[in-house]
């Protein structure tokens, strides 16, 4: 297992959900189910990274694709991340189905949506290039672990400062 790869499936997993959420438009419940999965999947997605991904490309990478540096990868990510959860945020206050809730959940996808395009161009690049195998099989298995104990409930999405996530990370 490597965490590249896993997350690179997830990106996959989360671009088919978006999708399908467009063939359920005229099922309000439908609707509900699959938004309310792919929110617990993309918030401890998130934390996932935030714990396990992003620390340790901290300690070895070195800007991947046309970042600057690991630092200026990870402050965007985070930054992302918030984005991701406000629209998520967004979304709860709406009727399900309704106009503004399909606003806030295209926000949700475009935002998403960026941050794997610059995820797979940048950080996983970086990471490929300066992690060893074992080190990202052991950031892999730690990473799913948290995510299955927290695949069913999920968890309660807080916004990152990335300035101070990464001061603290570094």
């Amino acid at each position: 297992m490597d965490i590249t790869e896993l997350i690179l499936n997830q990106h996959h997993e989360q671009r088919r959900t978006f999708a399908l959420l467009d063939e359920l438009a005229d099922d309000p419940a439908g609707l509900a189910a699959v938004w309310e999965r792919l929110t617990i999947l993309l918030e401890v997605h998130a934390k996932a990274e935030e714990l396990f991904f992003y620390p340790r490309l901290l300690e070895v990478g070195t800007g991947g694709g046309d970042a600057d540096s690991a630092e200026s990868e990870t402050k965007d990510a985070i930054k992302d991340h918030n984005e991701i959860r406000d629209a998520i945020m967004a979304a709860a206050r709406q009727e399900v189905g309704s106009e503004a809730w399909w606003k806030a959940v295209r926000d949700c996808d475009e935002a998403n949506s960026d941050h794997m395009a610059e995820e797979e161009r940048e950080d996983l690049v970086d990471f490929r290039q300066h992690a060893d195998l074992q080190t990202r099989h052991e950031i892999a298995v730690q990473f799913i672990v948290y995510e299955n104990q927290h695949a069913a409930r999920g968890i309660t999405p807080e916004d990152e400062d990335p300035d101070a996530y990464v001061a603290e990370n570094s």
